[in-house]
């Protein structure tokens, strides 16, 4: 199973039916309140962050995840306008495993969604 931390629901249902047609179960976590309790119950083996959805906590998220012995090895992926770079640097310093551009995440939305369970 796959957390994608997002609130754009159009880029929402484009995740959905990428993950559908690869019968990958997804999860959506919309108001950033219970993230870190949410990862706690699904378990997923990847959380994807929208880096831009600041309303969400993002880089707090992030940086609690990897500061919680029971998160901290739930591999992450954030996506981001290639143009905020204060963002992504934001997100690498509070530990992020993987930073890609909005479109560089759309274009291998079906490898990521894909990948088995690590």
């Amino acid at each position: 199973m796959v957390l994608l931390v997002v609130d754009d629901l159009f880029f929402s249902i484009k995740v959905k039916t990428a993950a559908q047609h690869l019968g990958t179960e997804v999860f959506f976590e919309r108001t950033g309140t219970d993230t870190l309790e949410t990862i706690k119950d699904k378990k997923p083996r990847l959380v994807v962050f929208d880096l831009d959805a600041a309303k969400l906590r993002p880089i707090e998220t992030v940086a609690a995840m990897k500061n919680d012995p029971e998160l901290r090895a739930v591999p992450t992926l954030g996506f981001v306008s290639h143009v905020h770079a204060d963002t992504i640097a934001a997100a690498r310093a509070a530990g992020i495993d993987q930073v890609l551009a909005r479109s560089a995440f759309a274009d291998r939305l079906g490898t990521i969604l894909g990948e088995p369970p690590a």
